[in-house]
């Protein structure tokens, strides 16, 4: 007889996910443990993202992990799983499918609802439509009656938050206090939202109003000062710009600690031997006597950067009120 075939080892995704399972199931991670992120998984089984995205989609299908704003991807509760139809309901129908519970109609309200919270916990890249259907407990096609596609999705979350603030109403404290208030609003929103930098393109803007709107504001607050139109909306962009650049590195941030466990704090003990190893050979003098060459706080330094954009904008605004003063004299 020939000899018979071994059979094929399983895919990586697969071995990855029940390697996890495992430690699930021993204990070793307990309901409401962090489970490893996407990039965590990418690192330790150096494995590509999209295999990694897999493997945390297997678990949360096997209903084994959820999603929970302000802690990620955790080891979900075992006991709802079996109330709601056994070990391998995933998480969300297994909700949907509790005695007397049905599943919220599905809208395109609902689909930006569950996609901004996914957002907010793993970041825009674990947002997909085979997520979302599964987290509604709907076919992944029944979606796309009511989008179009993942860039037309984006571009709605992105409205939907900005439109969190409510109306930008025309202020008469003067255009720097306007604009002052713009870009706090802003800067809370993507504090609060912080994957909504990667959400925004300067080159290519989508036509959203709540977005809109605060563009209008600013180019609002800057009428009647003799400033040309064009001016007035670059003003708007670098203003949004100059909100945008600061909240990217926050997020940034976010993601790394998440990612690493690692503290920016613990970060900076980390590398302080390395940088008094660079600074203390005499060619950066003038950094060496800056006491951290990174900001520790980016609300200040967004708070600087706004500040200082609007004094140099207070000086074209007067000299545009004293070149048509002269005009008129």
């Amino acid at each position: 007889m020939p000899p018979s075939t071994p059979p094929s080892a399983p895919p990586p995704y697969r071995q990855i996910a029940d390697e996890i399972r495992g430690w699930i199931t021993t204990g070793a991670l307990r309901p409401g443990d962090r489970v490893p992120s996407v990039r965590q998984i990418a690192r330790r089984w150096g494995v590509a993202i999209a295999t990694a995205t897999r493997v945390v989609a297997v678990l949360r299908e096997e209903g084994l992990v959820e999603s929970r704003v302000g802690s990620g991807t955790v080891v979900g509760d075992p006991g709802v799983r079996e109330a709601a139809g056994g070990p391998d309901t995933p998480a969300p129908v297994a909700a949907a499918r509790r005695p007397g519970v049905s599943p919220p109609p599905l809208s395109r309200a609902s689909i930006l609802r569950t996609a901004i919270a996914i957002a907010d916990v793993e970041g825009l890249d674990a947002v997909s439509m085979r997520r979302l259907a599964s987290e509604l407990g709907a076919g992944p096609m029944s979606l796309y009656r009511h989008v179009a596609n993942k860039d037309e999705l984006v571009a709605l979350m992105a409205d939907e938050v900005f439109g969190e603030v409510g109306p930008l109403e025309p202020g008469t404290d003067g255009w720097r206090a306007q604009l002052e208030r713009n870009a706090r609003e802003q800067w809370r929103l993507c504090r609060r939202h912080l994957w909504l930098t990667r959400a925004v393109s300067f080159t290519r803007p989508s036509l959203a109003p709540n977005m809109m709107a605060h563009t209008e504001a600013v180019l609002r607050a800057l009428d009647g000062l003799g400033l040309p139109a064009a001016t007035r909306f670059h003003e708007a962009l670098t203003l949004h710009a100059l909100v945008h650049s600061v909240a990217l590195s926050l997020a940034d941030e976010a993601e790394a600690e998440q990612d690493t466990g690692v503290t920016l704090a613990g970060w900076r003990r980390a590398e302080r031997s390395r940088t008094e190893e660079i600074l203390g050979g005499g060619r950066f003098p003038l950094l060496a006597g800056v006491p951290e060459l990174a900001p520790a706080d980016l609300e200040d330094l967004f708070e600087y950067g706004l500040a200082r954009h609007l004094d140099g904008l207070a000086v074209l605004v007067a000299r545009t009120a004293d070149r048509d003063g002269a005009a008129d004299g």
